[in-house]
């Protein structure tokens, strides 16, 4: 019998100010790499609670994700799949950052043609992919049509 496929499953939130997203810096295996505030899902857990956390800790902000950017499958490798839940943040006013989280080792407000230039640096191509959705979805119209969290039932959990 084949063992079945189990992919982890994370959040992550798109935070966005003034044409300025929120990266948090950590080291992987020795490499410098850039990623939204992100983490697994623990258990007894909402969606909605797992992403407002991991904003906390990485980042120090007390934040609850405002909506939906896109629902992400992944395969780091062979051995490593993700399913990852991407909302979004926006903000009035940038915020100075402080990571709670010693993994963190900063945060950065950077523009789209700064987070393109990282290239290989971005912890996964999720990174780029969703802020890149996070801005299609708010170029199509006003107000923003990111997916309600109204959405995520948590009846159930």
């Amino acid at each position: 019998m084949t063992e079945r496929y189990k992919p982890n499953t994370t959040v992550a939130c798109v935070i966005h100010c003034q044409g300025k997203f929120l990266l948090v810096e950590e080291c992987i295996n020795g490499e410098t790499k850039f990623n939204q505030p992100a983490g697994h899902l623990e258990a007894n857990e909402s969606l909605v609670d797992a992403c407002a956390r991991e904003i906390t800790e990485e980042t120090g902000l007390e934040l609850t994700p405002q909506a939906l950017v896109g629902i992400y499958q992944f395969s780091a490798s062979a051995d490593l799949a993700f399913i990852r839940y991407t909302f979004c943040s926006e903000l009035a006013t940038q915020q100075y950052a402080t990571p709670r989280d010693n993994v963190i080792t900063d945060t950065h407000w950077l523009s789209l043609t700064e987070i393109k230039a990282l290239g290989n640096k971005l912890r996964s191509p999720l990174v780029l992919k969703s802020i890149e959705d996070y801005l299609q979805q708010i170029e199509k119209k006003l107000p923003p049509q990111h997916t309600p969290l109204t959405l995520l039932n948590v009846d159930y959990f």
